[in-house]
């Protein structure tokens, strides 16, 4: 159950949430076999005084922060960064203002629906 969390400027951040939305979710669904319906994403568009980061990249530089338990193969893993990275460009994000973490933990330290996550039966696979 991937959490994501999505940082860029406020004024180019806004104009294109729905159709990040819809990539990232993309992404997720065919890098990881995440099923297209749950949809865990969180936008916080920033204001310039509140967004600092390098000179080398744009207005339009973009953090997508992922947690998720632990179990993906390093191959999908890859697979996830560079679909990401691709798909994102239509948008005007280039490959300089993208940056993207995951963040792996084991599922006991989940909790969601009233269980640790690994007292869960999922409806989908984490071993891929």
């Amino acid at each position: 159950m991937p959490q994501l969390k999505i940082y860029g400027l406020r004024e180019f951040l806004d104009p294109i949430k729905q159709e990040l939305s819809d990539i990232i979710n993309s992404c997720m669904t065919d890098a990881l076999q995440y099923p297209p319906e749950k949809r865990n994403q969180r936008f916080f568009p920033l204001e310039r005084s509140d967004f600092f980061y390098p000179p080398d990249r744009t207005e339009r530089y973009t953090i997508i922060e992922l947690s998720m338990f632990e179990g993906r193969s390093v191959a999908a893993k890859k697979q996830l960064i560079r679909l990401l990275f691709e798909r994102v460009q239509p948008l005007g994000i280039s490959a300089q203002d993208l940056e993207i973490t995951i963040f792996e933990t084991p599922k006991h330290n989940w909790g969601f629906r009233g269980l640790p996550g690994d007292e869960h039966q999922l409806s989908y696979k984490v071993d891929v």
